[in-house]
């Protein structure tokens, strides 16, 4: 298993190629990454000009103790084919298994990851959280929430329609949200819906909605069907093509 320091997540030389540049951590299971995940980040692209997307497939999640389907190994190279060729898009060991004893691995927290990157980037260089709904809708319960949008603001892939009182509901205890006058509709057609996030302490980070994607593609679903329906598994049209193949080739989610 690959073990990276987590404490320095940037290659050598990063720093420097980073420099000034607009940066987003993508984190999450990728069991397996499907087409969703590729849609909010091509539209957080466009939509932000993000000069890097950094898909991070995540080692241990706190909040998800059963583990994943498949390996951190699987998901990291399926991740890759998924991106593969992908401008700006990258694989991230920052959330990589951090090993704790022989055979334990320490819970991966968002806010150390991020708190992790930061310090790894110029001070010029812009950081970003995207994260799809369903992330977000579970933020209450992270450790550290309420700092995660001072660390990284974030910018959340909502829901056709999601009503804006859901949101304010789903947001971490001690922030409140207020409008911002910068929404728009970005050259690139991808709609941006500004907030600003407000702390206890009155600090204020900005808050972005991507509200018209219609990307509600489940991992868990498809690892289910391919479950039911192993003859076809190679005919998932919700995985990209090389991710469909690794599937089939590996025998995954049997």
């Amino acid at each position: 298993m690959n073990q990276p320091d987590s404490a320095h997540p940037l290659q050598p030389g990063e720093q420097a190629r980073r420099a000034e540049s607009r940066v987003a951590f993508f984190g999450g299971s990728f069991d397996p990454p499907h087409l969703g995940h590729l849609a909010v980040a091509h539209a957080a692209r466009a939509a932000f000009r993000l000069d890097t997307v950094l898909f991070a497939p995540v080692g241990v999640q706190p909040l998800k103790r059963e583990g994943s389907a498949a390996s951190f190994e699987q998901r990291l190279a399926m991740t890759r084919l998924a991106i593969a060729g992908e401008p700006g898009f990258e694989v991230s060991l920052a959330d990589a298994p951090k090993p704790s004893g022989e055979r334990d691995f320490t819970p991966n927290y968002t806010i150390d990851t991020l708190e992790g990157l930061r310090a790894g980037l110029t001070p010029e260089c812009a950081l970003f959280c995207l994260m799809g709904a369903d992330a977000f809708f579970g933020m209450r319960r992270w450790r550290r929430a309420a700092e995660i949008p001072f660390v990284a603001p974030l910018i959340v892939a909502s829901r056709p329609g999601q009503p804006l009182a859901g949101l304010k509901a789903a947001l971490p205890p001690g922030l409140t949200m207020e409008p911002a006058p910068d929404s728009h509709r970005t050259e690139s057609g991808v709609e941006v819906r500004a907030f600003v996030l407000v702390n206890q302490a009155g600090d204020r980070a900005p808050f972005y909605l991507l509200p018209g994607l219609d990307v509600e593609i489940s991992a868990s679903e498809i690892r289910a069907q391919i479950h039911t329906s192993p003859k076809h598994r190679s005919k998932i049209r919700l995985l990209p093509v090389s991710v469909a193949k690794y599937v089939e080739s590996h025998h995954l989610y049997l």
